[in-house]
């Protein structure tokens, strides 16, 4: 994380729509790099290192840093907010709050209509409890 910053509940709800729609087009690129990863992985098990196909891989590695870079700079928008990004695929986020006088998250995952648990640092995701 690259701010120490603490969310109260309201804040985190308030930044809740751009932290959804920044996450929606986070896992959308993290696909996007997939299928570009597979396809490069596809066309090197069919040159079978003869150095045939080599402009399309090149085109294909190319398409990968292209896909990475976007997904890095969605992710440092993200970091730039001061939530925690805990899992693309499961759409896990995390808000650092404090609760009796320490720090703990609020977390969220995507699908959720509103930000209704919170869990300790050292729990994650499997201590979630209610707020």
């Amino acid at each position: 994380m690259s701010t120490n910053r603490l969310f109260t509940l309201e804040e985190a709800t308030q930044l809740l729509p751009t932290v959804r729609q920044l996450l929606i087009e986070i896992r959308a690129a993290k696909a996007a790099l997939d299928v570009r990863t597979a396809e490069l992985d596809r066309l090197a098990a069919m040159t079978g290192g003869n150095g045939h196909l080599a402009g399309d891989m090149a085109s294909a590695r190319k398409a990968i840093e292209a896909a990475g870079v976007e997904l890095e700079r969605l992710m440092a928008e993200l970091d730039d907010l001061g939530v925690e990004l805990k899992g693309i695929d499961d759409g896990l986020i995390d808000f650092p709050t404090t609760r009796e006088g320490r720090v703990v998250y609020l977390c969220w995952r995507l699908g959720e209509d509103e930000i209704a648990w919170w869990h300790d640092v050292e729990t994650g995701f499997a201590g979630r409890q209610p707020l």
